[in-house]
This record gives structure tokens, C-alpha cells and sequence, in this order.
């Protein structure tokens, strides 16, 4: 594979802790991509926002309002996963769809396959910019965009599931879901 897609679950970052960030989890996780990334593997990240906050969290909150909260999570974790990836001897660039001052880039495809031809590892951060749309939607929407060879997870859940299965005992495990499925279905 020449370029991948790599989805980080927010929660993954925060380790043992749940919340925040465990930097020795962060260093271990760059260590992983820095030995892809120096076989000349182009890597490109979409990390969640749930060790901070998730869209959905509150029924209390205006959901777009919830979920801008959920998008500026992901970019306090792609800013600070990237800073880390810095300190272990990586290019990077984070890009999110809407301004976010001098931190990131403003999202530009062209850019960011620039980047990743150049051996930057590229974040994608801030979702879609949209409310309703998941990381899991930034996470396929920005693989097509880059013509990602592949999308690999790293999430807190073990597959894909007829619904969510920490809500629902259960709910079903796919182990196989064609495309066809899902377009049908």
C-alpha cells in the first residue's frame, strides 16, 4: 500500500485515563506510524473526539452546537497527536474544513496529497465541519479524497454493528458487510 487512511478513536489517546491525553500512548502510537512512514507508506489521520467530548454527549445542548463542540475536540487531539509525531521526528500538517486561526490549514485536497507526496503526515481534523456527520463519515469522505489505498481503525469497538453494542446487549456483529449491503440497506 502506498497511502493509507488511519482512524484514531479520541479515547485510545487518553490510555487507562479515559479523558485527556496519556503521552506515553501518544509516543507508542507515532513510534507505530514513524516505522510506515519510513518505509515511504503516505499517511493521512482522522482521530475522534471522545476523550473529551462526543456530538451526542448531551441532550441538554443544541446538537450542532454539541457536535461543533465534538469537532474542536478533534482538533485539540489531532494538534496535540501532531506535535507529538513532531517530537519523534515527523513533517506534519493538520487541516480542518473550516479556519481555525494559524494552527491548521485550511482543508485543500490537492494540498494534502502535496503533503503526503512530500512524506508529511497529514491530520484531518474538525470533521466535516458539519453537524449529524460522525468522524467515522471525515474518516471515509477524506480516504476518498486522497484516493487512500486503504482505511485502517483503531477504534474502542471490535467491528461493525447493527447498532451500538455498549447501548444494546444485543446488537449484532457483522464479520463480512458487503458494500451492497449497506447502498440497499
Amino acid at each position: 500500500m502506498n497511502r493509507v487512511l488511519l482512524k484514531l478513536s479520541g479515547e485510545a489517546l487518553a490510555g487507562d485515563k479515559k479523558t485527556g491525553f496519556d503521552e506515553e500512548t501518544c509516543v507508542a502510537v507515532a513510534k507505530q506510524v514513524k516505522a510506515i512512514v519510513d518505509k515511504g507508506v503516505q499517511v493521512a489521520i482522522v482521530i475522534g473526539g471522545g476523550n473529551f467530548w462526543r456530538g451526542r454527549t448531551s441532550n441538554k445542548i443544541d446538537r450542532p452546537k454539541a457536535d461543533g463542540i465534538g469537532m474542536l475536540a478533534t482538533i485539540m487531539n489531532c494538534m496535540y497527536v501532531s506535535e507529538i509525531f513532531r517530537t519523534e521526528g515527523m513533517d506534519t500538517n493538520v487541516y480542518t474544513p473550516f479556519l481555525c486561526g494559524t494552527w491548521t490549514k485550511l482543508f485543500s485536497k490537492d494540498e494534502a496529497v502535496a503533503d503526503l507526496n512530500g512524506g508529511k503526515v497529514v491530520f484531518f481534523a474538525g470533521g466535516t465541519g458539519h453537524p449529524y456527520f460522525s468522524t467515522d463519515m471525515t474518516m471515509v469522505l477524506r480516504a476518498i479524497e486522497i484516493e487512500a489505498d486503504c482505511i485502517l481503525g483503531a477504534k474502542a469497538i471490535d467491528g461493525v454493528y447493527d447498532s451500538d453494542p455498549a447501548v444494546n446487549p444485543n446488537a449484532k456483529k457483522y464479520d463480512e458487510l458487503p458494500i451492497s449491503k449497506i447502498v440497499d440497506d
